[in-house]
């Protein structure tokens, strides 16, 4: 996803569920599609690449678990002090409460 047009349409017609490091937004549909974006709160460009690249490895590991639709994960400034297994866990969390989960 990269149209703007794209992430409005999630965040107004999608459901989101918030957790400690991230924002997750849910809209199902026919096929997968996801975006992740980090404002600057979060940090420099390092570090919003950075939680960017996390965000996106957790999803993969959990992508075959999950329900077809449109993912929009929203990095927390939060994200830069958690753990791997606690950021596992806080998306885990996240996509259970929006029913994303198979």
């Amino acid at each position: 996803m990269k149209l703007p047009k794209e992430f409005q349409l999630v965040y107004k017609r999608g459901k989101a569920a918030h957790a400690k490091s991230s924002v997750l937004f849910y809209l199902k549909g026919k096929e997968y599609k996801n975006g992740f974006t980090a404002s600057k709160k979060v940090g420099n460009a390092v570090f919003r690449n950075r939680a960017k690249r996390r965000l996106r490895a957790l999803f993969l590991e959990f992508s075959p678990q999950m329900t077809t639709g449109t993912y929009i994960f929203v990095a927390k400034e939060s994200i830069r002090d958690i753990s791997h297994d606690n950021l596992k866990l806080d998306m885990q969390r996240a996509l259970k409460k929006v029913g994303a989960l198979k």
